[in-house]
């Protein structure tokens, strides 16, 4: 995620609904958001660029690079399986094994930047994948759901780079913009943004503020 703020690694648990103060309904997806350690610190003078790179859970068993990369931290923060950076101007405030929670970041009414892996859809045609119409259904067509013609033939006697066609749909990177947080469990670790949000129940997703 690009910007100059930290955010926190976190996962989907799904959707629900929840009432406003005003009555009103409002749709939610739900995230888990553990305290996130900090586990290295990028300063330009020796990586080129600053960030922040923070980690969250654990995992019995590492390979030798990634223990490597974490025999600095405090030994309870060794085991921690899973990495990101976040771009900040500075690092000052941060510190090898420093904890940051949900409480420390977001609160109700914030607005948030929130990205995931969508979901997989494998091959898909040009209908599902990009809209695109269908063709006609009568009079003898033939050409239900094709994509119908990809440039000219002559000149310039190929297709355009970027053309839209069938292809594989799904499990890219996305980022949705200026979501809402309707409601934080500080408790249970839990944020509550409103709307659907990318990606399947359980799968790794990324907040910071919008």
């Amino acid at each position: 995620m690009s910007g100059t703020d930290i955010g926190l690694i976190g996962r989907k648990v799904g959707m629900t609904q929840v009432f406003q103060d005003d009555g009103t309904m409002v749709a939610v997806s739900v995230l888990n958001i553990e305290p996130n350690t900090v586990t290295r610190l990028r300063t330009t003078d020796r990586d080129g660029y600053t960030a922040v790179q923070l980690g969250t859970e654990t995992s019995k068993k590492l390979s030798k690079p990634e223990a490597g990369q974490r025999k600095d931290l405090p030994k309870g923060a060794q085991a921690i399986k899973t990495i990101r950076e976040f771009r900040v101007d500075s690092v000052d405030e941060y510190e090898l094994g420093q904890t940051v929670s949900l409480v420390d970041l977001f609160a109700a009414g914030d607005e948030v930047d929130v990205s995931g892996v969508s979901k997989g859809k494998g091959f898909a045609g040009h209908i599902k994948r990009h809209n695109f119409h269908r063709g006609p259904k009568t009079h003898g067509s033939d050409h239900h759901r094709e994509p119908g013609s990809i440039g000219p033939g002559t000149t310039p006697g190929r297709v355009y780079r970027g053309m839209k066609m069938a292809g594989h749909m799904g499990d890219e990177t996305v980022t949705i913009q200026k979501v809402r947080v309707v409601r934080t469990d500080p408790d249970r670790n839990l944020l509550l943004v409103k709307g659907s949000l990318p990606g399947a129940r359980g799968s790794l997703i990324l907040v910071k503020k919008a």
